[in-house]
C-alpha cells in the first residue's frame, strides 16, 4: 500500500501520460487503479488486521478522496482496486487528509507494519470492456452476496489481439442470444500490467454455487459454446485461473 499512500511522482505522470492513452470512451470503458500487495503467507492474518485498522480510521474520519473495492486470491495477493479518469488521479495523495487527521505519527505506524508484510507490490492500469462484458441487467463489480471469484486471465500478443477479441465477441453474443444467466465481467489489460491480456471476473455466492451455474450454462448453450471456447482457446498465448474473494471489510466508500 505505499504507493497508494505517497502516490507516483509528477515526472512519471508527465512522461507517460501520453503513453497511456487512457482517454475513454465512457459508454464502452472504465479505467481502474490496480494496487497489488503480494503479502508473505505467514504475515496473511497481520496484513488483513491492519488493513482493517486503516479502513475503520477511512470510515472514522469520512475520507473522501479513496474510493476502493478490495480482492484476494488464493495465493494471497490482495488487489485494491479504484475507478479513475486520467494518470492525474493516481498521483492524488488520497491518504493526506487521513494523515492529518489521524496524526503523522499513528499514520506512519499502520504503514510501517503494512510493510512488513510483504515484499512485492506494484501499480498497473486495467479497463474495464462494456461490450465484451455480459451483465444484461446492469454492469456491478459487487453482486450482492456474491463476494466468491473466479478470475481468468487470456494472455495474448500483439499479433493476434484482432482475432481473440473477435472470439470474445462471439461468445459474448452466445450468452446474449440465449439469455445465459451465467453473468462476466471482462477487462483489458493497461498501463503497467504484466503483458498484454484480457481478464474475465466471474461472481457467485460460493463455490458450490459456481459450480451450478457453469452446469446450468453449458446445457443452455450446447454443442456451439465448446466450440467458440476452443476457437479462442487456440489463439492465446498463455492461459491462467485464479479463485478469490471480495473483501467488503477492507474496502471503502466514503459516506456524503
Amino acid at each position: 500500500m505505499r504507493t497508494l499512500k505517497t502516490g507516483l511522482t509528477g515526472l512519471f505522470l508527465l512522461l507517460l501520460t501520453g503513453a497511456l492513452g487512457l482517454a475513454q470512451d465512457e459508454n464502452n470503458s472504465q479505467a481502474f487503479w490496480v494496487h497489488e500487495d503480494v503479502v508473505k503467507p505467514s504475515k496473511v492474518t497481520d496484513y488483513e488486521s491492519i488493513c482493517k485498522e486503516l479502513t475503520d480510521n477511512l470510515k472514522k474520519h469520512n475520507i473522501q478522496e479513496l474510493n476502493v473495492i478490495v480482492t484476494n486470491t488464493v495465493d494471497d495477493r490482495y488487489l485494491w482496486v479504484s475507478p479513475i479518469t486520467s494518470m492525474a488521479d493516481i498521483d492524488k495523495p488520497v491518504f493526506a487528509s487521513l494523515r492529518e487527521k489521524m496524526g503523522p505519527q499513528t499514520f506512519e505506524n499502520i504503514f510501517n507494519r503494512m510493510d512488513e508484510c510483504y515484499d512485492i507490490e506494484q501499480d498497473y492500469i486495467i479497463h474495464l470492456d462494456k461490450k465484451l462484458t455480459y451483465m444484461p441487467d446492469g454492469i456491478t463489480q459487487t453482486p450482492e452476496g456474491e463476494n466468491y471469484r473466479k478470475f481468468f486471465y487470456f494472455h495474448i500478443t500483439p499479433t493476434n489481439r484482432a482475432v481473440v477479441r473477435k472470439n470474445m465477441e462471439a461468445i459474448t453474443n452466445l450468452f446474449a442470444s440465449k439469455g445465459s444467466k451465467f453473468y462476466y465481467r471482462v477487462y483489458k489489460s493497461g498501463f503497467g500490467t504484466r503483458g498484454e491480456f484480457y481478464m474475465v471476473a466471474v461472481a457467485a455466492k460460493n463455490a458450490t454455487d459456481y459450480s451450478a451455474k457453469v452446469t446450468a450454462n453449458n446445457e443452455l448453450l450446447g454443442d456451439e459454446w465448446p466450440k467458440l471456447y476452443g476457437e479462442l482457446r487456440q489463439n492465446l498465448l498463455k492461459f491462467e485461473e485464479y479463485t478469490g474473494s471480495m473483501r467488503p471489510d477492507m474496502a471503502y466508500s466514503p459516506s456524503n
